[in-house]
């Protein structure tokens, strides 16, 4: 199996010229791999092969038992805050408490069902902590089958704000200021996720929820939530886009029927490449600083948005997981991919907060970035009348609900 991942992978990366060069390598290794696998399955019986049992997805809320202090089985690991706190059912009521564990019951339903429709490639946990206080858990999925890179990170942090970062936040228009010049407490509790997929028929998905409190100079604190999700595709689906959209809509729609277009439009006009006049993707929605009518309002809001991840995005891959593509369809994809790292890297707001805060996960910052991308000289996508379908709605947003 591991050779042909490596041939896969010789045949995918690289110039149309190296293709052609590698031809004749290509046809050798395959059969070479082809009687190897051949020869292996006839020397092994049936009845002696291990029966591996699928891990089991788990739809409902996390149920916590304040008796045994055990923390839920689909969670990916122990929460970066003490167990019993969290399961407490005294603490319910505390904002920080249900946002950990949406967080964790988010990375734990979604890992469990990735692993799933993979089929062989799993989620490493990296549990760490942050010195100056708090700490995450990152898992990440690498060279699957369905998954290229999958990363759910979630991020329990707290401390003291650097200059930068409030310079950072100072820097939007759109929020109060805090002041400068002085350290302020905070906390930050957050779930971030991105997906790149191996086929190019199946879009890049991007979500974060977050909360967060910050003493606000004054004596006081002040706290608002965050969040999103946003589709890329590297081939326009008209279906897919609209199916992702429509479902954030009905997320929102049980709150208040004037959310998803105000957030549909932040989406749009956030997930902005400048220097290439073009969107990331198809966008979502995007909201920030949500801190009405009131806290437990705000989070119910939060928690019917991440809630529909599943359902926005697991149905579109499925259907794609397995259309064929060419070669030209992957150079594509990777072609596509450079622009994601061009916004994230340049644009993203999540990405500079955490490049700035102090004793930051830089592994887990950057592993929003797909594993290949490559850049082209002058490329002109307008020339293919498939690129340019894609390219039209880039550049003038689409109203998919």
């Amino acid at each position: 199996f591991q050779s042909l991942r490596r041939l896969v992978q010789f045949a995918t990366v690289g110039t149309a010229s190296a293709w052609r060069r590698r031809r004749p390598y290509l046809l050798v290794g395959m059969a070479t791999v082809a009687t190897s696998g051949a020869a292996l399955a006839l020397s092994i019986k049936r009845e002696n092969w291990p029966e591996l049992p699928l891990p089991a997805v788990v739809k409902s809320a996390s149920v916590c038992s304040a008796a045994s202090i055990g923390r839920p089985q689909h969670w990916m690991t122990d929460p970066v805050s003490e167990t019993g706190w969290l399961c407490d059912p005294s603490n319910s009521a505390e904002p920080r408490v249900g946002m950990e564990r949406l967080c964790m019951d988010l990375q734990g339903r979604l890992c469990r069902a990735m692993e799933e429709l993979d089929g062989e490639a799993r989620f490493i946990v990296d549990k760490w902590a942050r010195p100056s206080g708090g700490g995450g858990i990152s898992c990440v999925l690498t060279d699957g089958v369905v998954f290229e890179r999958a990363g759910v990170n979630i991020s329990v942090v707290h401390g003291s704000l650097s200059q930068q970062a409030v310079r950072q936040m100072n820097s939007r228009p759109d929020r109060h200021k805090l002041p400068e010049g002085k350290e302020l407490p905070f906390c930050a509790i957050g779930i971030s996720s991105v997906i790149h997929p191996r086929n190019p028929f199946v879009p890049t998905m991007h979500f974060n929820f977050r909360y967060f409190e910050v003493d606000d100079g004054k004596g006081g604190v002040s706290w608002w939530y965050g969040g999103g999700a946003d589709l890329t595709p590297t081939f326009l689906d008209k279906d897919d886009a609209t199916h992702f959209h429509r479902t954030l809509k009905a997320a929102c729609d049980k709150h208040d029927k004037s959310l998803y277009p105000k957030y549909k439009a932040w989406c749009d006009n956030y997930f902005v490449i400048e220097h290439r006049g073009e969107r990331r993707g198809v966008g979502g929605i995007f909201f920030d600083d949500v801190d009405s009518p009131n806290q437990p309002a705000a989070f119910a809001f939060v928690s019917s948005c991440a809630d529909a991840i599943e359902a926005a995005y697991l149905p579109i891959v499925r259907r794609n997981m397995r259309r064929g593509y060419s070669y030209a369809d992957r150079q594509w994809q990777l072609l596509r991919r450079g622009r994601y790292v061009e916004f994230n890297l340049v644009y993203d707001r999540g990405t500079k907060f955490g490049l700035f805060t102090k004793d930051a996960r830089i592994e887990s910052i950057l592993m929003s970035l797909p594993p290949l991308a490559r850049w082209e000289y002058c490329h002109d996508p307008d020339s293919d009348p498939v690129k340019a379908q894609l390219m039209r709605v880039l550049r003038e947003p689409v109203d998919w609900a």
